[in-house]
């Protein structure tokens, strides 16, 4: 079922897409970005806490969480593992990154400014990493134990005004953000690559572990294209297809982060490139330390562009792929 009727979800993103990346543009940014972030983080909070509740007041959902969470880890670490594998094939074939690791040392870019590591403690104790997982729980419980199934209809406009607030958001980080791109230009068109092939593995994974899973198209690649945008993808898979899918969207790209984190030191044995293909759209933000401190600085440019690149796909995707599986 797509609430609202599914034309609402399919043209919403690309309208609020396109209105933050024009006010990005204005005089106006600069002295309204403290604002913006700050609206965004109450968004995104708010949005943790819709989606908790809805868990929670949902009985089917509770009733079934560890068979949910049991097929969310199987997706998680199918779409890495394919990630990792498609990227890998990219790196021995066309796109060596010990090559670009060379050619950014060459330019002498500083890296480490670009990509802001040096500021990379201070962003991965940020206060939303613990308020997050937090609101999630919070609201969960508040649905479970106060709420009735009566509060669905609510939380349903609260879950679109969120969303709408965080596309709206990520229009205006592509247009603060734009000074990344420049550098796809110096490193070569061909890194664009590795954002693609950790697509084309996100969606591998996730067709296979739904074959294997036993699992609907739509719950399985949906949620594995996420590729750990875990917010976007919880709260649009649970405005088009209902809270249940929705709880896939977000604990699929919550485990995508764990995971990748956990699995960093034997990822950084199999190649350079296969922590990126594990953090994904996260590369952009919080995988961004961890990944770095195992592919080197300059290879975190590399994380952070694909990062940067994944994270204004995962938006644009999504509802092309809720109309078309």
């Amino acid at each position: 079922m797509v609430r609202y009727g599914g034309q609402i979800m399919t043209w919403m993103p690309f309208v609020c897409l396109g209105t933050g990346f024009i006010f990005s543009l204005t005089k106006l940014m600069e002295k309204a970005l403290p604002v913006v972030d700050l609206v965004i983080n109450c968004a995104l909070i708010l949005l943790m806490l819709t989606i908790g509740m809805n868990i929670g007041i949902n009985d089917n959902v509770m009733n079934n969480l560890g068979i949910i969470g049991f097929n969310c880890v199987v997706i998680s670490l199918m779409a890495i593992g394919f990630s990792v594998g498609f990227v890998f094939l990219l790196e021995k074939t066309i796109l060596p990154l010990e090559k670009i690791r060379d050619k950014l040392n060459n330019e002498k870019i500083n890296v480490t400014a670009e990509a802001n590591i040096s500021n990379g403690d201070k962003e991965k104790n940020s206060p939303l990493v613990y308020v997050i997982p937090a609101s999630i729980v919070v609201g969960l419980l508040i649905g479970y134990f106060i709420l009735n199934k009566d509060f669905a209809k609510i939380l349903d406009y609260t879950l679109l005004i969120s969303l709408i607030a965080l596309y709206t958001g990520v229009g205006i980080s592509l247009g603060a953000n734009k000074r990344v791109f420049r550098y796809i230009k110096v490193l070569g068109f061909k890194v664009i690559y590795i954002s693609l092939a950790i697509f084309l593995g996100s969606v591998l994974g996730g067709m296979i572990s739904g074959i294997i899973l036993d699992l609907p198209f739509k719950v399985s690649i949906i949620s594995a294209s996420g590729m750990s945008y875990y917010s976007i993808t919880g709260a649009y898979m649970t405005k088009a297809f209902g809270i249940e899918m929705g709880t896939y969207g977000f604990v699929v790209n919550v485990m995508r982060e764990f995971f990748t984190v956990l699995l960093l030191p034997l990822l950084i044995k199999i190649s350079k490139g296969s922590p990126i293909a594990g953090g994904a759209a996260g590369n952009m933000d919080t995988m961004l330390v961890p990944v770095t401190k195992f592919v080197g600085i300059e290879l975190g440019l590399v994380a952070l562009i694909t990062g940067v690149i994944l994270t204004f796909f995962v938006p644009i995707i999504l509802p092309l792929l809720v109309n078309v599986l």
